[in-house]
């Protein structure tokens, strides 16, 4: 999302609030004085602040927000059609002439016309748009966050926020020990031993199966079950691809950026010494139960926090932009709790946004 709107006039009452005028986050409207608050906005010094990014609707003395994006240049082929670049159904990207159609897109009167909201994505003369709603497609190798939704006969099915549910084949995880052996029928038995319903786990994409289902591994160390911890749910289209989705940061707190959305944040362990007598089915160490302090689970807390904010502000989802907003929320001493109230989000997401880290994160999706 771009944070560079076309500001309005503000301050006073003849301000013209109509259909056609575009606001940002923490954008005065006009003075309280004489209007009534609606969706999408907040009172701050006695002036009508927008809380989203939208049009101004005014009906008599009452102002609401609605969600839709601002329009951008079409009808050349020098249109700006790059990552950020946001568009609604209908409006027109660039000229047939010279394009090639994508996902996303389709032929209106010699126009190239989005039939999705969501991101412009151009490769070379490929037009396409990546809509920001969407569930899940998946790419093998892809790192994955999952929940075992049912057992069934030598697999697991998992919900992996796609269009169908995943496959996780008993061929395709560790046994206790990291055994290498064929799996027999008294593993099949034993299932139940490994995974149960609602257990939450790491896994990567192996493959797809003729009917698009995606078929998972857990088969390194580094995957597996995942306890003491939360689940948090974002946009899929927001997670940016990294070298590494399993990061630890310095203040205590381990994060698995799920390139489904499903994003787990936990206390940092260390890690301890491989032993074979203690290692659980995925050649890992087994995770007993563990106290965790007040103070971590307080960091656990704001990290989450920030995840919910970035997702609800349509920023990326990355380490710098996390830990930019966890430095952010303790400088500007927020509690955790905080973070998600109107005016403290809405000043944080202007402090990242002064930050350069929301440009960094894209230019690290983009190398990528």
């Amino acid at each position: 999302m771009q944070w560079v709107r076309k500001p309005v006039a503000s301050g006073a009452n003849d301000a013209p609030l109509t259909e056609s005028t575009w606001v940002t986050p923490g954008e005065e409207l006009c003075e309280e004085a004489g209007f009534l608050r609606g969706h999408g906005t907040f009172v701050k010094d006695g002036m009508l602040v927008a809380a989203v990014a939208g049009v101004v609707e005014r009906v008599n003395d009452s102002l609401r927000m609605q969600w839709v994006r601002k329009p951008v240049a079409s009808g050349a082929n020098d249109a700006p059609l790059t990552e950020s670049t946001w568009v609604t159904p209908g409006e027109e990207l660039c000229e047939e002439a010279g394009f090639l159609r994508g996902h996303g897109t389709f032929v209106k009167d010699g126009m190239l016309v989005a039939a999705v909201a969501g991101v412009v994505e151009r490769v070379n003369k490929l037009v396409s748009v990546r809509p920001y709603k969407t569930r899940y497609a998946g790419e093998v190798g892809d790192v994955v966050v999952c929940r075992i939704m049912d057992v069934g006969a030598k697999r697991w099915k998992v919900d992996v926020n796609a269009r169908q549910k995943g496959i996780l084949l008993l061929s395709s995880i560790n046994l206790p020990g990291g055994e290498q052996r064929r799996r027999t029928a008294e593993d099949q038995l034993n299932m139940r031993q490994f995974y149960v319903e609602h257990d939450v786990l790491s896994a990567e994409v192996q493959t797809f199966f003729a009917d698009g289902a995606m078929s998972l591994h857990t088969r390194s160390l580094k995957y597996g079950k995942l306890c003491c911890g939360t689940l948090v749910t974002v946009a899929p289209s927001l997670v940016r691809r990294a070298k590494q989705h399993f990061h630890a940061f310095e203040f205590g707190v381990a994060v698995i950026f799920g390139m489904n959305g499903y994003v787990w944040v936990g206390p940092a362990t260390e890690p301890a010494a491989a032993d074979p007598k203690a290692m659980d089915v995925d050649g890992a160490t087994e995770s007993a139960p563990v106290d965790v302090p007040l103070h971590v689970r307080e960091r656990v807390c704001r990290v989450r926090n920030a995840l919910v904010l970035l997702d609800s502000l349509y920023l990326p989802v990355a380490a710098t932009t996390v830990q930019s907003l966890y430095e952010l929320s303790v400088e500007a001493n927020v509690s955790a709790w905080e973070m998600l109230l109107p005016e403290n989000s809405l000043s944080l997401a202007e402090k990242l946004r002064t930050s350069g880290q929301l440009g960094a994160a894209r230019r690290v999706h983009g190398d990528e």
